[in-house]
């Protein structure tokens, strides 16, 4: 079988993830050689955790772009599963809690929440988020039309074969975490105060607000749809649970790994159930993500985690080959 071309819809909304990927890593290179353009204050760049930092997320948003430029080629439908599915996943994750929450707030609040204070100038917040945001549209749409030519069994209606019972204690399990981790951002979103620090409750802000509100709903919509799951498949709840199991893992890795490193970006004040809650989040994620990986490969026939094969040579051996997958994809 030959492998599926990409169309313009792929080939345009991989090429918009590109670009606005491009302003965030020129800045970031700018910082990163010693040009603080946009710093308020120089000196917090200037720390060895800062600087690992900033190159973490150069690191993390130069992947962004190759998988853009990969979901526009033939190649990068022969590429292995892993290697697409796991950034993609917490890329995603990433961009959109951070898509959503800006919308919300933006909606709320105007575009003055850029300029509302902080380590940078408002425009580069605007510069910053303003470009995650289209890069999580364009991202998600380019990985969407991608994986229907590429998986296209994920986009059908079939029930699919039972869970067995394993996968269904992980999940009542994941539920329960995610029910607690959930209501404890709803509590705080909605002004409780217990297992916050007095100082934490004065900084707190609508765009905060919203952030730990937009979480809950995806935590314990994440653990939910991935139940569904286990009762058959449904394209609804394979998103839903990608998003879900997305978002607890990947922000509860960032903000554990804020929490370690003790840099500027770490709060001053003590966040004992904050942090908790972030440890069992990025935890709670990794179970929902694995388990949502193999029961895919499982009714997959594990073909999901098969390359396209390479192309196989014509009769004339010489600028003819033809794709073709072997029947796997």
């Amino acid at each position: 079988m030959d492998v599926p071309q990409a169309g313009i819809g792929r080939i345009t909304a991989a090429v918009v993830a590109m670009a606005v990927t491009l302003p965030y890593l020129t800045i970031k290179i700018l910082w990163l050689t010693g040009h603080m353009v946009g710093v308020l204050d120089p000196s917090l760049m200037n720390s060895g955790t800062m600087v690992g930092l900033n190159a973490m997320t150069f690191g993390m948003d130069l992947v962004g772009l190759c998988l853009a430029l990969a979901f526009t080629t033939r190649w990068g439908m022969r590429l292995p599963a892993w290697l697409v599915l796991l950034p993609i996943w917490v890329g995603i994750a990433l961009l959109s809690q951070i898509l959503i929450a800006l919308s919300l707030t933006l909606l709320i609040q105007g575009p003055g929440v850029f300029f509302g204070g902080g380590m940078l100038e408002g425009w580069v917040y605007l510069a910053v988020y303003g470009g995650f945001s289209l890069q999580g549209i364009g991202l998600t749409v380019a990985f969407v039309l991608y994986a229907r030519d590429r998986w296209p069994w994920v986009f059908s209606r079939g029930a699919g074969r039972t869970a067995v019972p394993f996968q269904h204690a992980v999940g009542r399990g994941s539920l329960l975490v995610a029910a607690i981790v959930g209501g404890a951002n709803l509590y705080w979103a909605f002004g409780g105060t217990a297992g916050l620090d007095p100082a934490v409750v004065a900084a707190r802000n609508l765009p905060g607000v919203i952030t730990q509100a937009v979480a809950a709903v995806l935590v314990i919509g994440g653990a939910v749809a991935y139940l569904r799951l286990l009762r058959g498949h449904a394209p609804w709840a394979v998103a839903l649970a990608w998003m879900g199991s997305g978002y607890l893992f990947a922000w509860g890795l960032y903000r554990m790994i804020i929490v370690v490193t003790a840099g500027p970006l770490a709060s001053k004040t003590p966040m004992v159930a904050p942090n908790l809650v972030e440890l069992f989040s990025m935890l709670t994620g990794l179970v929902l993500g694995l388990g949502g990986a193999f029961l895919l490969i499982e009714r997959s026939g594990g073909g999901v985690v098969e390359a396209v094969k390479d192309a196989l040579e014509g009769p004339q051996r010489e600028g003819d080959r033809e794709p073709a997958d072997g029947g796997h994809r």
